[in-house]
């Protein structure tokens, strides 16, 4: 009879498995203040984003380079939003309290219909109000279209006036080159419509958005960026937006020219799902994790030297559907779950490797997950499928 191998846990272990996911939420993020990877995906949606050169914009080989900064901002600050958020809370009676809370942060329009495209964290909030000034004076109530944890973007929307919107059409982040002029228009500390220059000082930067999940190929650039800028656009010297305005590297939280933007590459996938989902629908395992690497480091003993471990599974995911198993709790202590080593052939060490994988694949693809457990090898397919909203966007789903 072949005895059943159970891997269990000192008491000591158990703590840092519970202590790990804090560890690696936070390890990353010390330096980057969020100011206010991209994938494949079938655009089956019918929306159009903008990408024709804006009017009014002189070929700038002709111009100075002041006059060239001029035009761009008289041409395109129409279409920068200033976004005022304030939080609410009802009471038993239904009346409501507002004031428990304010922020600002900047957008794009971007089309002729009231979209308007920001930062996630800008209207992060389960009850928030949403209020847009275009200039002017005038403000205009704002709804929440759609948001997108994993990418930090949002879309939110105005009813357009009758006179119409300024609309800022999109480059393509793809053929960006270090050293090219930048301009960014915001709302830095809630003066409106601010502009700065730069260039761009660095590509394929790494950056984080609030769930930890990495936001790869994000630009850097040295204009001016601060609080209040986040979800602005990071305009070319043709008018066309290249980026989001999204972080700063500073140990003070002000700026020292180290600025990152999302580039726009990853909101075009983005956008059209947002609008028409009200989120982004990706693959996901439907499972958390804790990295073996990590818990290695603080002491735990495991019978492999990387990868996942198992934590939970979320209610009929694909990885439940499929058999997968998380830790659990025995009289003895803490019985390990599956650990996750690869799929497809692909290693994956830590949450990042995951992420880059499922970054690659559509709903409904089945793949290939290799694991270990009991101390065996195995591989076990699965098919792939978004989860309930509630669950998306959380780190390791």
């Amino acid at each position: 009879m072949t005895k059943k191998v159970v891997y269990q846990l000192t008491a000591r272990q158990i703590l840092f498995l519970a202590l790990a996911t804090a560890f690696i939420a936070v390890g990353t993020m010390a330096c980057l203040t969020n100011l206010g990877g991209s994938w494949q995906f079938r655009n089956d949606s019918n929306v159009a984003l903008a990408e024709n050169a804006p009017q009014g914009i002189t070929e700038p080989s002709v111009v100075s380079d002041e006059q060239n900064s001029i035009e761009v901002y008289k041409t395109l600050s129409p279409g920068v939003a200033s976004i005022t958020t304030t939080s609410y809370q009802q009471d038993m009676f239904g009346d409501v309290d507002e004031g428990r809370g304010s922020g600002s942060g900047s957008g794009s329009v971007i089309d002729a219909q009231g979209h308007i495209l920001t930062n996630y964290h800008v209207i992060e909030g389960t009850q928030v109000k949403l209020n847009v000034s275009l200039g002017g004076g005038k403000t205009y109530p704002a709804t929440v279209v759609g948001g997108d944890p994993d990418t930090d973007l949002a879309v939110i929307k105005i009813t357009p006036p009758q006179e119409g919107l300024t609309v800022i059409p999109f480059s393509d982040s793809d053929k960006l080159v270090v050293g090219q002029k930048v301009l960014a228009i915001g709302n830095p500390f809630g003066l409106d419509k601010t502009l700065t220059t730069g260039v761009i000082s660095g590509l394929q930067r790494p950056i984080r958005g609030r769930n930890n999940r990495p936001i790869e190929g994000a630009i850097q650039t040295d204009a001016s960026i601060n609080q209040g800028n986040s979800g602005g656009p990071l305009l070319d010297k043709y008018g066309k937006m290249i980026g989001i305005n999204a972080q700063i590297y500073s140990r003070t939280g002000g700026s020292v020219g180290v600025g990152f933007a999302i580039p726009v590459n990853i909101a075009k996938r983005v956008v059209p799902q947002l609008i028409q989902f009200g989120e982004v629908r990706r693959p996901k395992l439907g499972a958390t994790f804790f990295g073996i690497e990590q818990l290695r480091e603080q002491g735990a003993q495991f019978p492999v030297q990387g990868g996942l471990l198992i934590r939970s599974l979320v209610a009929g995911g694909p990885a439940e559907i499929a058999g997968l198993r998380a830790v659990s709790r025995s009289a003895g202590g803490v019985i390990l779950g599956d650990i996750v080593t690869s799929i497809d052939g692909e290693k994956v060490g830590d949450m990042d490797d995951l992420f880059r994988f499922l970054d690659k694949k559509q709903i409904n693809d089945t793949v290939r997950v290799e694991l270990v457990r009991d101390g065996r090898t195995m591989t076990v397919p699965i098919k792939l499928s978004p989860l309930p909203q509630s669950f998306q966007g959380r780190p390791g789903r």
